[in-house]
């Protein structure tokens, strides 16, 4: 419902300046059920929205129908076209990898002459309080999402009744085709075939398509406005983990919370973050508000302020609490973890260069300033399905996250060497630790493949299976981080390991099968950061 609620308030905008209303296309293909739902339906209809098929597999004709039915509304300009460069809705409020079919389109006409000229213009909305957290969480969880009707809009029409905070939209600059193009396309090799006939677009071409695709979603990233919850979100996660790990009383007195939150603030505006920070209010005034709104997900215990994971109570809401197995116990609780970890997420663009920076430093034999590279390019490289980063980049991340770190007095950076100065062991620190939690997910994964993966293993089984590892070593405290239970998490490492070729997709008899070299698992595991314990206590860094 999430997405509906994106397109409405952006027709409410345009409406309120007088500006025509846009047609609309839903990359997550708007599902049959909103379709089918009477109000709702008819309301997207109205509002200028198509829709499409969530897949159109090798079906030639819907495509190019599609296809010639888009251009025509570009070339005609009857209106704006918008759509969702990721694809689908991200359950994790991280950004997502862009999917090309839409603005390769897009782009097309501008490629074949027939217009002068398409602008994209990206569109960032943030949300200080996510109206579906817990059903996020669940859904990473394996729980089903409920099937959308309208009179289930109705009934759950008195959640709408709760406060969820501000909402900020932020239309970026334009960006010009024509402008991006310049000196990487030539265009006269459309000139070559009749614009009538399809054709595939080259790998020049689809380069381009990527490269303005990832510049877009960086932007949207960029062009986030951050909540003080978000800095919260991402310090009380960290201490959960801590107390968990050593043993000690888990959660922050409000002055200690307030304290960290301050530096934190400051950390992130010195990173470029684009924070709505009420300057008018003191720390401690802006602390309480944003745990005041986020009251669902923490908790005051003996004065201090910690994550309300709770011991008990039911996996779905509604359902009266009864006696609990420990499974069950387990998933309640990362219920609270995966919610509050979607409200960090969305501050990660800010932290992830530096933080892939200080990850590499702990993880580099030593401080000479090739191997920290190395160490930094093998986890950009690794990591490049779970965030945005730019392919052919990674150079200028590396250079870009030594300035933040210099600026910031963290490092001293020589023609040969990288080093952590005294006052940069506390911000360090808070980069590993955010970076830690997708370490060990990785790691759990491929520890799974080369554990208990059988010969028969199918794409289809693999997050089922996955996920009865990761609950096993939980329990039995092998594991520090409850967000590798994420299916995202999960998916995401199977990808960087198909990518990597250390695991491959039978063709054939075979079709969908996975086929796991475990000696390069091993290996990328190892360079992860060592082995998985399976058989005795757990360690600290994991």
């Amino acid at each position: 419902m999430s997405f509906v609620i994106d397109i409405i308030i952006i027709i409410y905008l345009q409406f309120l300046q007088c500006c025509t209303i846009r047609r609309l296309s839903k990359s997550d293909r708007f599902p049959a059920d909103f379709m089918g739902m009477k109000v709702v339906g008819e309301m997207l209809r109205m509002s200028g929205a198509f829709f499409i098929r969530r897949s159109f597999g090798g079906d030639k004709l819907y495509w190019a129908v599609f296809s010639e039915y888009v251009k025509t509304i570009l070339k005609n300009g009857f209106a704006p076209l918008e759509f969702f460069l990721e694809g689908t809705r991200s359950r994790t409020a991280k950004s997502l990898t862009p999917k090309l079919g839409l603005l390769n389109i897009v782009m097309d006409p501008f490629f074949k002459g027939e217009v002068f000229d398409v602008n994209l213009v990206p569109v960032s909305i943030s949300y200080e309080r996510i109206l579906e957290e817990s059903l996020y969480a669940r859904e990473l969880l394996g729980v089903p999402k409920p099937k959308e009707s309208t009179s289930g809009l109705f009934k759950a029409r008195k959640v709408l009744s709760e406060d969820y905070g501000s909402i900020h939209i932020y239309f970026g600059q334009p960006v010009s085709v024509r402008s991006l193009s310049q000196g990487k396309i030539d265009r006269c090799q459309f000139n070559l075939i009749p614009r009538h006939i399809p054709k595939k677009p080259t790998e020049e071409i689809q380069g381009f398509v990527n490269d303005s695709a990832y510049r877009l979603v960086r932007a949207q990233e960029e062009n986030m406005v951050l909540k003080p919850w978000v800095l919260l979100a991402s310090l009380l996660l960290q201490n959960h983990h801590q107390s968990q790990a050593s043993g000690q009383r888990p959660g922050l007195t409000r002055d200690e919370l307030t304290q960290q939150a301050a530096w934190l603030r400051d950390l992130s505006r010195q990173y470029g973050a684009f924070l709505h920070w009420p300057d008018h209010a003191s720390p401690s005034e802006v602390v309480s508000s944003s745990l005041s709104l986020h009251r669902g997900l923490v908790k005051m215990s003996e004065g201090r302020i910690q994550l309300a994971v709770e011991q008990g109570g039911q996996v779905n809401p509604g359902e009266p609490r009864t006696a609990v197995t420990p499974e069950e116990e387990l998933l309640n609780r990362a219920v609270v973890i995966l919610s509050c970890a979607s409200y960090r997420n969305q501050a990660l663009h800010v932290f992830l260069r530096p933080a892939l920076l200080a990850s590499a430093l702990h993880a580099a034999s030593s401080n000479h300033k090739q191997e920290v590279f190395n160490s930094f390019s093998f986890l950009r490289n690794m990591f490049s399905n779970e965030f945005i980063l730019c392919p052919g980049a990674t150079v200028q991340d590396f250079e870009e996250a030594c300035f933040l770190l210099m600026k910031t007095g963290e490092l001293q950076v020589t023609e040969h060497e990288v080093l952590v100065t005294e006052r940069g062991q506390r911000t360090l620190g808070f980069l590993t630790n955010m970076l830690d939690p997708f370490l060990q997910g990785y790691q759990v994964v491929c520890r799974f493949l080369c554990e208990e993966a059988s010969e028969a293993l199918t794409e289809k089984q693999f997050i089922p299976d996955v996920r009865k590892f990761i609950i096993k070593h939980l329990l039995a405290g092998r594991l520090r981080y409850s967000e590798v239970l994420s299916s995202d998490l999960q998916k995401n490492a199977l990808a960087a390991l198909l990518r990597l070729g250390a695991v491959q997709k039978m063709k054939g008899a075979q079709q969908g099968t996975l086929k796991v070299n475990k000696v390069m698992v091993n290996s990328l595991e190892d360079t992860l950061g060592g082995k998985l314990p399976t058989q005795k206590a757990a360690v600290a860094r994991l």
